[in-house]
């Protein structure tokens, strides 16, 4: 019995180490292509959505997201990535263990900001969604550089 509950704890801690260290990368955009998404303009009468991740935990993990069902790519630790969507309602989901999802009913000419934040899970890294306000999400989003996703 001393050896099974050994083996959880050491289990527990290397999938903890796994999450903090290590870097997973994703493929990311020119610096040219940062700078214009961080003018943080929706284009004309279309909404953009922010999804970012401006935090080192789960480093080691890419975290898929997907609005409306179709996936626009991927997240790592310190980028963001970005999507033009007509107005009205729309749906986040952060493919992570429990796949969180954020309804958004997205307005003409306005511009939202998701926060991805990591969680840890159960047998993979976990996620939840915020949505944020304009200043916070801003910020969280210079904090980052923007991936390419799959437009």
């Amino acid at each position: 019995m001393q050896k099974i509950n050994a083996f959880y704890k050491l289990a527990g801690v290397l999938t903890l180490f796994l999450l903090m260290g290590g870097c997973a990368s994703v493929q990311m955009a020119s610096d040219a292509e940062d700078q214009a998404a961080k003018q943080f303009q929706a284009k004309s009468n279309m909404a953009r959505i922010y999804v970012y991740r401006n935090e080192t935990f789960g480093a080691a993990l890419k975290m898929p997201v997907s609005i409306d069902g179709q996936m626009i790519g991927e997240t790592a630790s310190k980028t963001y990535l970005v999507k033009d969507v007509a107005p009205g309602p729309h749906i986040v989901r952060s493919h992570t263990e429990k796949t969180p999802e954020l309804k958004i009913d997205a307005q003409a000419n306005k511009v939202y900001f998701v926060w991805q934040e990591v969680k840890m899970g159960m047998w993979q890294g976990n996620s939840m969604l915020h949505l944020m306000s304009d200043s916070e999400g801003r910020a969280g989003v210079m904090e980052c550089k923007l991936a390419t996703g799959m437009q």
